[in-house]
């Protein structure tokens, strides 16, 4: 008769919990309680907490006392506990403050839930600045000149814009930037970035389209598209279940810098049908090949190198983590992201892979 291997089935019992454990990893330095702040973010306080902030929801998963973990407001006290040797976050939330706004009539007001990330980080890249296919960028109507043969235009010009489509009130003066490559070197699109805004005026012209020009971030310029952009609000956006299959890389970013930090936004190569606005990724980095030789070189201290040791000496170094990037807005073919840590500066080619 088969007997069971009492050291195997508590290894079985035992894995579960080991699983979690590895999992979620409370920071040595976590508070016993926190009292949340406005100005926080979830982010913020999901770093306070543990060492891989993106599996914040893990730790609500056993509490049924908040059903939803990214609802957590000013003035809320969180206290960090533990159950049968995991940790559980509990809440408790002050009474609602009443305002009498007449003898006969008492109304409660409530601070918005805090987000995931600082608003004022990213919003000015939510609708101003968007990435969109060449052909998309070409079929937008223009600016062709003003009355007074100036050929740049700032806050109140009036200028003369080819009409192309429907015409909107309002619109977002754009520019082309850069085109953007995936890894594979297939252009995926192009980066526009937000001149000024304008408005169509009360009296218009037959054929043509006469634009306001107001909110000047730079001169705009003849040969400027005019964008109606699309409202995106990403104040509710959500942690999202750590990515386990996608792989993309950084391929660009919005200031055109060749190293980047913390709080930078980059570009990825994943577009909205890879990924949602949330999921958090890691940032890792490859070192140069090393052609081993007589004395070891790396590929870009002589290229002369790369020739020589065709018989199998080269060394591809492994892709170590450096950091992370939440998504927070998403294309058709690329995203923008923000470094939310780095321990080392985040360079154009770095791989984005689970956390």
């Amino acid at each position: 008769m088969f007997k069971p291997n009492l050291r195997v089935l508590l290894l079985l019992l035992l894995i579960p919990m080991w699983c979690f454990a590895q999992q979620i990893q409370v920071k040595s330095s976590a508070p016993e309680q926190y009292v949340v702040q406005q100005g926080d973010t979830l982010w913020d306080i999901s770093n306070l907490f543990l060492e891989k902030p993106w599996l914040w929801p893990e730790l609500w998963r056993t509490n049924t006392q908040i059903m939803n973990p990214h609802l957590i407001y000013p003035g809320d006290v969180l206290t960090l506990q533990w159950e049968d040797g995991q940790p559980v976050i509990s809440i408790n939330r002050p009474k609602k403050r009443k305002v009498n706004l007449s003898p006969n009539i008492t109304t409660t007001t409530k601070a918005g839930a805090i987000p995931l990330l600082s608003w004022t980080s990213i919003s000015p890249y939510i609708s101003n600045d968007v990435i969109m296919s060449e052909e998309e960028y070409e079929r937008l109507p223009h600016l062709l000149g003003n009355s007074s043969g100036d050929i740049r235009f700032v806050t109140d010009d009036m200028v003369l814009a080819r009409a192309r489509g429907r015409s909107q009130d309002q619109y977002t003066i754009v520019r082309k930037q850069n085109s953007i490559q995936d890894r594979f070197g297939n252009e995926i699109g192009v980066q526009v970035r937000h001149v000024a805004d304008g408005a169509l005026t009360e009296a218009q012209p037959k054929n043509e389209w006469l634009i306001k020009v107001s909110e000047s971030n730079y001169e705009a310029k003849r040969g400027d598209r005019l964008y109606s952009a699309k409202n995106t609000d990403v104040k509710d956006m959500r942690l999202m279940p750590a990515t386990k299959r996608q792989k993309g890389e950084v391929v660009g970013n919005l200031h055109q810098r060749s190293l980047l930090g913390k709080h930078d936004v980059v570009i990825i190569d994943l577009g909205s049908d890879d990924i949602q606005p949330g999921t958090v990724l890691g940032i890792y980095m490859r070192g140069p090949t090393i052609f081993d030789g007589e004395e070891p070189q790396y590929d870009e201290e002589s290229h002369a190198l790369r020739g020589a040791f065709d018989d199998g000496n080269t060394v591809s170094q492994p892709a170590l983590k450096i950091g992370e990037v939440v998504v927070f807005k998403t294309f058709d073919k690329a995203s923008y992201a923000m470094i939310l840590r780095a321990s080392e500066l985040v360079k154009n080619g770095a791989i984005l892979a689970t956390p």
